[in-house]
């Protein structure tokens, strides 16, 4: 977000202004998809958290 802010006090141009902004969404967005996914994906397969073993918590293959 300091980058957008960045940009609009350096008077750039709204086209950069508004691709920084999506930048910055678009991460945000990534990140909470990221988090989540885990979650969803043992709902579908009707997995239930405690299931989930601690080795593959550790390798990365679920996280919370």
């Amino acid at each position: 977000m300091e980058n957008v802010i960045d940009l609009i006090t350096k008077d750039s141009s709204p086209s950069e202004i508004s691709s920084a902004i999506k930048s910055a969404i678009f991460a945000k967005t990534a990140e909470k998809i990221d988090e989540i996914r885990p979650l969803v994906a043992n709902s579908l397969f009707g997995i239930e958290e405690d299931e989930v073993s601690e080795d593959e918590f550790e390798n990365g293959d679920s996280e919370e």
